[in-house]
């Protein structure tokens, strides 16, 4: 039986249980079951489920739709639960990204039952592993219907600011070829792993861009993350793979994206391993336009890549807003403070009711 969620607590009491309730990616059944159960007792929401995502709507027709969104796995614990409370710190797996803003979300599809506009709530699986796997993406393919709207706030940890967009994000393999030798005869051979060196020399040469888009200002990067090559400590390697990882502004689509990476290393053999598109922030937009003045403070870009560039290619503007510094996430100290998770409810609170 699914432990039960009391949507009642206060939301740093709430996110507690939440991150106690540990589900890394894969595992999120229990989890999402209890969340099924707490939001099917409130009469005034439409509760759907796919798969172990969660999807909660009002229906009060109202002239516009809005999209609260969250996922309730983790990276796994690390020897930091349950979570413990220390003066206004509360610490553990999740405290950061994202079960704070997952209990803000819960609190406010409880308790606001007449939103100035319909509210969707999503909270889903599988956001912290591969993007075939990602529930949001599961549901925008299963029940598209059910993320129709005019904006979308995905509640990623901001610590309380609104980051609009995303930037996009490719993998690239740098394929270098030599000649296989015994490594006491070296000179039959050609190494390829030395041959990988003037393709890292163009990296740590190479001046990332500072993008301006929409008035915000997306930083790029251009890094080596892996490097892999040879089979034994007697061979001269005949292949060497060099993985470069771009993060480029979301004013680039990912063709173009991979073409200037391709530019970068003319004359080598560059092959795509996976990319996924950035999301341009949208803040010109009216609807966008009155969270930001509502929930106050100067926007920035949002620098690494989330689920709002799901919703940009469903045609809906979306930013990241939610309580907890983004650089705790996934950190063995991760930790929030809780009067940013109330900050976080107020503000949300205030503009869900118009």
């Amino acid at each position: 039986m699914a432990p039960h969620l009391d949507l009642d607590l206060p939301a740093p009491a709430l996110t507690a249980v939440l991150c106690d309730l540990a589900s890394p990616s894969g595992q999120e059944k229990a989890l999402a079951d209890s969340v099924e159960a707490a939001l099917r007792s409130y009469p005034h929401l439409t509760v759907d489920r796919d798969g172990d995502a969660v999807v909660a709507r009002t229906t009060l027709g109202r002239d516009s739709r809005v999209v609260v969104a969250g996922h309730i796995d983790t990276v796994p614990p690390a020897g930091n639960l349950p979570t413990r409370l220390d003066g206004g710190t509360l610490w553990g797996r999740g405290t950061v990204d994202m079960k704070g803003g997952v209990a803000v979300a819960l609190r406010l599809a409880a308790h606001v039952p007449d939103p100035a506009s319909d509210v969707t709530y999503v909270f889903y699986d599988n956001e912290e592993v591969e993007a075939e796997r990602n529930g949001l993406g599961r549901v925008a393919s299963h029940r598209p219907e059910l993320l129709r709207a005019d904006f979308a706030v995905l509640m990623e940890p901001t610590a309380a600011a609104v980051e609009g967009g995303c930037n996009g994000t490719l993998r690239v393999a740098v394929e270098l070829t030599g000649t296989a030798a015994h490594s006491a005869r070296w000179w039959m051979g050609s190494n390829a792993i030395h041959a990988a060196a003037p393709v890292l020399r163009r990296l740590a040469e190479y001046e990332p861009a500072t993008v301006v888009v929409d008035g915000l200002a997306y930083r790029e990067g251009l890094n080596a993350v892996a490097i892999s090559g040879g089979i034994a400590g007697n061979i001269i390697p005949d292949h060497c793979v060099v993985t470069v990882n771009y993060r480029f502004a979301p004013s680039a689509t990912e063709q173009e994206a991979f073409e200037h990476v391709a530019k970068v290393f003319d004359g080598y053999d560059v092959r795509l391993v996976d990319s996924a598109p950035g999301a341009r922030p949208g803040l010109d937009r009216p609807v966008a336009a009155a969270f930001v003045t509502t929930v106050g403070g100067q926007p920035q870009a949002k620098v690494g890549w989330t689920d709002v560039a799901r919703f940009d290619a469903l045609g809906v503007p979306a930013v990241n807003y939610g309580p907890g510094d983004p650089q705790l996430a996934h950190a063995d100290d991760e930790r929030v403070d809780v009067a940013e998770i109330d900050l976080c409810e107020q503000r949300m609170r205030a503009w869900l009711r118009g």
